[in-house]
């Protein structure tokens, strides 16, 4: 599918901004980060001039991506966490939040959680007020602040201790055999 998106702006021509929402990539994250690398340099840039950075969803790749993450707090959609501490082990990855806020850097959990941490950045710049308007408004639970209710356990498959592998693998055995 290809969308079409029409801008006041090209990104060249912002010179200083004072929020950066990264969207949610999608697909191969690999393959979307090298599409978007060109914007690590643009978004590092804005925030050591003074920026907030949000990430939205897979969007914490991309802020993971910049460095601007290292030893921070970090959520993403809970079904890419595992990817995602393999990608960047020095972000301290929270999968069961909502959202996250550290250093004028934010980052929203799974899909739907985006909506999540713009009610807390228009709380944050407008008021409480205002937020809790919206939230009425767009039926959004403003207080919800974990997306564990929403994850689904897979236990862990990949483990480095060969008695644990041997002994899972006879498990699957005799369990498919009766």
């Amino acid at each position: 599918m290809e969308v079409s998106i029409f801008t006041d702006s090209l990104l060249n021509t912002v010179k200083k901004t004072d929020l950066v929402i990264i969207p949610a990539l999608e697909g191969d994250l690999q393959l979307a980060l090298e599409q978007n690398k060109e914007f690590i340099p643009w978004i590092i840039q804005q925030y050591e001039e003074g920026a907030e950075v949000a990430s939205l969803c897979l969007g914490a790749f991309l802020l993971a991506s910049t460095g601007l993450l290292k030893g921070k707090k970090c959520a993403t959609h809970w079904m890419a966490a595992s990817i995602f501490r393999k990608m960047f082990p020095d972000v301290d990855l929270v999968e069961e939040k909502i959202l996250t806020d550290e250093y004028r850097l934010y980052s929203s959990g799974g899909a739907f959680s985006y909506l999540n941490l713009i009610l807390y950045l228009v709380e944050k710049y407008a008021g409480r007020e205002l937020s809790v308007y919206f939230s009425k408004v767009f039926q959004i639970d403003i207080d919800r602040g974990s997306q564990s209710l929403f994850m689904i356990f897979r236990g862990q498959k990949e483990h480095a201790d060969e008695p644990i592998r041997k002994g899972r693998n006879t498990l699957k055995r005799i369990s498919r055999n009766g």
